[in-house]
């Protein structure tokens, strides 16, 4: 029987778990990670499809304006130079995101910043005017006195309902807390000082990380046989490490002890277009009623660009689609409402007992995070 211990058993190996990793490598310490999926690399993994690198579980975008954990991640693969530039398809017309001058211009035909800040005082105006003094009790009306009806309308309301299954009069208001308006001709989304995509792929640097570290995928936590002890790992862990860092469900973890928590999940309908360039851009919103998905991803043109996007002469599309969680889904978002949030932090205080336990990324803290704060909080760890 193979006796190796380790100073840590890593459950998952999204960007937490494969950080946590790389720097508990490089201090010394002898790690297994272990992936309940066929594949490494947690969301940001990619398939290569006609040479394309498909993000398999939806858009992922690297932007950050920390310096540090820009060169980190420089430091095991060189990112390009993609800047992501939404596109809004609202049944036919095209509008840039987010809301700058250009959408403004597509919208009313304005050609200056005081000419669309005038426009959008009018809107605001009626819709307050309509609120006659009362806080907006929904998300429509916290949506129509932040930007006022024709964005509302043409940009957010069926776009958002599709993302969330339900009107938006019958949201909270707190879900939109403010809608950021450029009076500039910037497409730019992020307003950080770094974006890109790794070179060849984010499989090259969840790989990076991920060196000389021994993994094992396939790996359930919860219901696979650790050939060490001939247990459960989740019943045995402390058998063959010191510690453990879990990325998975934190309500899993403690066998929903304490209720269920609530998650958004997003399936795909992937294709292989027989052209070079489908829609012109890697992400399109379509903001209507009129297509059942919420945007689709044309997935060459987050690396391919200029005349490379036509020396590959076929693409692929995602259609991406939100779907009402249910039991053996994939959990992708928590859900930011006083129920989940009370229930997440009742966990939370059970998690801050368990002994050489720590909890990581989005499903182990039930914390909505990019990339980047995550690797932040894993290069944040002073001792390993």
């Amino acid at each position: 029987m193979d006796n190796t211990h380790y100073d840590y058993l890593i459950v998952g190996s999204g960007m937490f778990g494969a950080t946590f990793a790389y720097r508990a490598n490089k201090a010394g310490k002898k790690c297994l990670v272990i992936d309940k999926r066929p594949q490494l690399g947690g969301n940001v993994y990619c398939e290569k499809i006609e040479g394309i690198n498909v993000h398999k579980y939806g858009a992922h975008i690297f932007h950050t304006s920390n310096k540090r954990v820009w060169n980190f991640v420089n430091s095991i693969v060189e990112f390009n130079k993609y800047i992501n530039s939404p596109v809004a398809n609202y049944k036919g017309k095209l509008y840039n995101l987010p809301f700058n001058m250009n959408t403004f211009n597509a919208l009313w035909g304005v050609k200056t910043p005081q000419e669309a800040e005038q426009k959008l005082k009018e809107q605001r105006e009626e819709a307050l005017e309509y609120l006659n003094g009362r806080e907006p009790s929904n998300l429509e009306e916290q949506a129509l006195s932040l930007v006022g009806k024709d964005i509302f309308y043409t940009l957010i309301k069926e776009y958002t309902e599709k993302q969330w299954g339900r009107d938006c009069k019958e949201l909270p208001a707190f879900i939109i807390k403010r809608l950021p308006v450029r009076m500039v001709f910037e497409n730019n989304y992020f307003d950080d000082s770094y974006q890109g995509i790794p070179i060849g792929g984010y499989n090259k640097l969840i790989d990076g990380l991920l060196k000389g570290i021994e993994t094992q995928t396939s790996v359930d936590f919860f219901s696979s046989i650790c050939s060490k002890t001939g247990k459960k790992y989740s019943e045995s862990w402390r058998e063959i490490a010191d510690k453990l860092v879990y990325t998975g469900p934190i309500d899993e973890y403690f066998n929903y002890s304490l209720g269920k928590l609530d998650w958004r999940t997003v399936s795909f309908k992937t294709r292989i277009e027989d052209m070079p360039n489908y829609q012109g851009n890697a992400v399109v919103n379509y903001t209507s009623h009129n297509e059942p998905f919420t945007r689709v991803i044309e997935h060459k043109h987050f690396e391919m660009f200029g005349a490379s996007v036509y020396d590959c002469p076929k693409t692929v599309i995602s259609e991406e689609y939100s779907t009402e969680y249910k039991d053996g889904m994939e959990p992708y978002y928590p859900i930011n409402n006083e129920r989940n949030n009370l229930l997440a932090e009742r966990y939370r205080e059970l998690a801050a007992k368990e002994k050489n336990v720590l909890f990581g990324g989005r499903l182990g803290q039930y914390k909505y995070y990019d990339m980047a704060p995550v690797i932040e909080q894993v290069l944040n760890i002073a001792t390993f």
